[in-house]
């Protein structure tokens, strides 16, 4: 399957000059948002790698999610998550093994299922989230200040466009105390 597979289809619009190199810039774009997604992945991929046990991706977008919203029923995760149910279903079973999340029949009724994050799963999401913020740390870094503050409109404008809830910055953590 070639590259061609995965592209989105554009609206259809009249030919006219420019339609290559605008065709250029948004192919250009892509492929940056690809690169840099990539990435992010790896970021992602080595701070779940440092978890006991190892959760996935899907696993932790779960539990984000119920550490943002608190007890969430199952069927309301798996619309957040934007998969059935049924996944959602196996995808909590790993992690309420390992003691991340609860799983309890709702009160108000029975047929319903609640999925809670425990204390030890809160503990799982503030690692991996501090540990991929102080890689991304790194990384940001390494920008000078002015092709940072390019980098974070340019990055509003696109998880805008994805209607991707935004993220509040952290402060910074205190410097470390210098030796006597």
């Amino acid at each position: 399957m070639g590259h061609d597979a995965h592209r989105v289809p554009r609206p259809a619009r009249a030919a006219g000059a420019g339609d290559d190199a605008l065709d250029h810039d948004v192919e250009e774009v892509i492929a940056a948002v690809l690169t840099a997604s990539r990435m992010l992945v790896g970021v992602s991929a080595r701070a779940l790698g440092r978890t006991a046990p190892p959760l996935t991706l899907p696993q932790l977008r779960a539990l984000v999610v119920l550490d943002g919203r608190g007890p969430v029923k199952l069927a309301a995760l798996a619309d957040a998550l934007g998969v059935n149910p049924s996944t959602t279903r196996r995808m909590a079973d790993r992690p309420e093994a390992a003691g991340s999340v609860t799983r309890q029949a709702n009160p108000g009724n029975r047929r319903e299922v609640v999925l809670s994050l425990t204390d030890r799963g809160r503990g799982l999401v503030a690692q991996v989230l501090a540990d991929r913020h102080a890689e991304i740390a790194t990384i940001v870094s390494r920008l000078p200040a002015d092709r940072r503050t390019g980098l974070v409109e340019a990055l509003r404008a696109l998880t805008a466009a994805a209607d991707e809830p935004r993220v509040a910055p952290r402060p910074a953590p205190p410097p470390e105390p210098s030796a006597p």
